[in-house]
This record gives structure tokens, sequence and C-alpha cells, in this order.
């Protein structure tokens, strides 16, 4: 995501360089460049016209340190110009409500559906609620059947009317059936059409009348570039939504959305989607993107991450096991499963700075662990807990078991041998600081 924007404003802060000082001709000649990368970013061309201008403003009249070189400068001042204009700081949904309704709104093939499961995940895991799913799209059968399949994923009810056309009707009582329950946050999923229409228009603000939401969230697929923008803008005229939701992040997009969306309709972007597994969905945070779109990674994200799956007790066992020489295959891939849970591999290192552009043009596969896992799982409970026993024979055997060739296994062996190595010279300390951070949050 923002590959290209990210390398084209590299090379637009490139004029700056060798530059002793900023002036108003090198100022110029930087920000024609930025300008440009931005609307082929597909931003909204008044809003990289009124951005580029602002920058200009704001460079023209910054005195350069002299510790500081005028590209540098440049940098840190486009950089919170685009935190500024994406929202400035993280806005969170407003779950006030006793039950909290929050209705999906969106064009169809948008995502709403899947986003809708996502967020109950979210709800559920990270704020501690209990979450009721409505199918509210009675148009289309295949949402119905989608919402309760990702409503059995995710560990949530989902309530439906069998047979029933009044989406109204079945929010009211979705809402209803909630209070009964004790289920303190309800999610409405909604129906979309291909385009907006006045039908559609009316029916979802006839739902947001009966039921009087905390929370309006609109979601827009990333790759429709500005036409998302263009919906995002009559979907708000009508219904006055509360935030933005963009999906398919991690699909062919320019990311031109994410950048314009905010200036255009005044509401900010709450979250956005990279995937189709129901973790995929990140709290939208301003300057860490902007961050990303210039190359400087997103280590908090990174270290929220980590911690999200990071256990104390797990620690300090695993502490004692390396410590005392005794971390086996079996804690190895317990680590394996930890990583893979924290989400997307090219994305997590995109995250760390200089390693999301090094990683530009390499395919990472999420699958990269399958051979790992199938080499693991080839040994015998035996070899796992006692790798030093694995010979010449048992490698032949454990090849053959996996699908791989010995060569392979004597790479993973190897590759273990090292992590073991690695894991306990830090573990007198970094473990122990991570258990700190843990007990301070």
């Amino acid at each position: 995501m923002f590959e290209n924007l990210s390398d084209k404003l590299e090379k637009s802060f490139k004029l700056l360089k060798g530059e002793g000082r900023i002036t108003e001709i090198n100022v110029a000649e930087t920000l024609k460049e930025v300008r440009r990368a931005l609307i082929d970013a597909d931003v909204n061309y008044k809003v990289a016209k009124n951005f580029t201008d602002e920058v200009k403003a704001k460079a023209l009249g910054q005195d350069v340190l002299k510790s500081v070189k005028p590209g540098q400068m440049m940098v840190k001042i486009v950089r919170d110009e685009l935190a500024r204009l994406m929202g400035g700081t993280m806005a969170d949904i407003d779950l006030s409500g006793n039950p909290a309704v929050i209705l999906i709104a969106g064009l169809q093939g948008s995502g709403k559906t899947t986003f809708s499961g996502k967020l109950a995940s979210f709800i559920k895991s990270k704020k501690g609620r209990q979450v009721l799913l409505v199918a509210g799209d009675v148009y289309r059968p295949a949402a119905i059947d989608q919402l309760k399949i990702l409503g059995q994923q995710v560990g949530v009810e989902v309530y439906t009317e069998e047979g029933s056309k009044d989406p109204v009707a079945i929010a009211k009582n979705a809402v209803r059936y909630a209070k009964e329950k004790h289920i303190n946050t309800v999610i409405v999923d909604t129906a979309g059409r291909l385009a907006v229409d006045a039908q559609m228009m009316d029916e979802i603000a006839a739902i947001k009348a009966a039921v009087n939401p905390d929370e309006i969230l609109f979601v827009v697929d990333a790759m429709t570039g500005q036409d998302a923008v263009n919906t995002a803008r009559e979907f708000n005229d009508r219904l006055d939504f509360d935030g933005v939701v963009l999906t398919k992040l991690d699909g062919d997009t320019r990311g031109g959305a994410a950048i314009s969306i905010r200036a255009v309709v005044n509401k900010p972007l709450k979250f956005v989607s990279t995937g189709e597994k129901m973790d995929a969905l990140q709290v939208f945070h301003p300057e860490r993107m902007a961050d990303r779109i210039l190359g400087m990674g997103d280590i908090v994200s990174l270290v929220e991450k980590a911690q999200e799956q990071f256990d104390e007790e797990e620690a300090r066992k695993l502490k004692k096991k390396l410590v005392k020489d005794q971390f086996d295959f079996n804690d190895f891939l317990a680590q394996i499963a930890q990583i893979k849970k924290m989400g997307n591999l090219k994305d997590l290192a995109s995250m760390i700075p200089g390693v999301g552009k090094a990683l530009k043009d390499v395919e990472i596969n999420d699958d990269a662990f399958k051979y790992t896992e199938a080499i693991i799982y080839s040994m015998t409970p035996v070899e796992r807990s006692n790798p030093s026993l694995i010979n010449g024979s048992r490698k032949e055997r454990i090849a053959k078991g996996s699908g791989r060739t010995v060569p392979e296994v004597n790479r993973l062996l190897k590759q273990f041998e090292d992590t073991r190595k690695m894991m306990k010279t830090v573990a007198g300390g970094g473990l122990k600081k991570m258990a700190g951070m843990k007990r301070r949050r």
C-alpha cells in the first residue's frame, strides 16, 4: 500500500539534496513533484493543491537549523501536514449507548459484511464487550449466510428474521432483542447497491431514524479511488455518518482515497481493512500512516501487535528453558504460531523503518512457514524435544515425511540452533523488558 506514492515523494525530496538552504525556488520545484505524486496516487486535485500550498507556507517560514538539512526539514513538514490532512489524531468509535448501536453503510461489494464480522471480533476481543450482528441485507440471501458464517468464526450471535423483507423492522427488533439478552453492542449490516440510488438512501435513512445509532460507519472500497470520495460525499449528505472505513488497502490501490476523504467530507477515517482474515483490521492512526507513506515505518503499531500476542507467564517459562538450554522444536513451533497471529508478514515488515522499501519487490508468502512446520511435524515427539538426536538416517526419514529435501532439513536445524543461541543471549534482558512493558500497559 502507498508504495508508488512513497517512491515518488522520496524522489521529490532529492531535489533539495545538497541545497544549503530552503528558498522559494527549490521549494517550488520540490512541491511541484509532490503535487504530481499525490495526483498520480489518485488524491483529489483540490486537496493536493491545498496541501502543497500549506507545505510551501510552512517551509518558507521555517528557519533551518544548522544540524538539519533542507531535505530533512521538508520531509518533516510534509509528514506533519500529511498527518493533519488525514485527521491529525486517531478517532475512536462511540460505544456509550446501552446497547451501543453501530450502523454499517456502503455500496454493494465494498466489503460491508466482512467488515461487520471484523468489527464484531475487534469489539469483542479489544473492548471486552458482547456483540450481536444483525443481518439487515434482505435482498441478497448470500449476505445473510455470509454473516452467519462470520459470526461463527468470531464467536458472536447473528440476529436474522428468515423470510422478512423489512430491514427497518429487523433492526428495531434486533435492538429490542439485545436489550432483553443484555448484549451491549449491536452491529447492523445493511444492504448496498451497485450505485447510489434513492431507494437505498431512503431505506438506510429509515433504519437510522428507527434505531438512533450511536455510530454510523461508511464502508468504502479503497480500490475505487476518487469514486470512493465522491460516494462518501453523497452518503454523508444524507446520513451525516460518524466515520469512514477503507477496505482492500492490501489490493492494487494507490491510496489516494485515504488521503483525500477526510478533507472532502470532514469525517475521520476510523478503520482500515487489509485482508479477508477476521483479525485483518487496523485502527487508523493518521500520524503512523504518514510515517509509513514517507518510508519511516510504524514501530509503534508493530510493538502493539507483538504485545497483543505476548503472554507474560509463557515468557517466564520460555526464559527458564532458554537459560537451561531446554528450548526445543515444540517451543519453536509456538513462536511461529505467535508470529503468524500478528498478521500479514509483508505488512509487518513494512512497519520496520527501511525494511518495507527493501522488500518492495520481494514476494513474501503468508504460507512462508508451512515448509518449516511440515518438517517439524514430521519429527517424532522425542526428536522435537531432543533435536540433538536427529542424525543422518533420521534426517532422511523427516525429509521424506515432509516432502522436502535433506539439505532443507539441515538448513532448518541450523536456523533452529542459531535462533536458540540468539534467544539465550537476550533471555536475561529482552524478555524481562517485554514483561515490564506488559505490566505498565
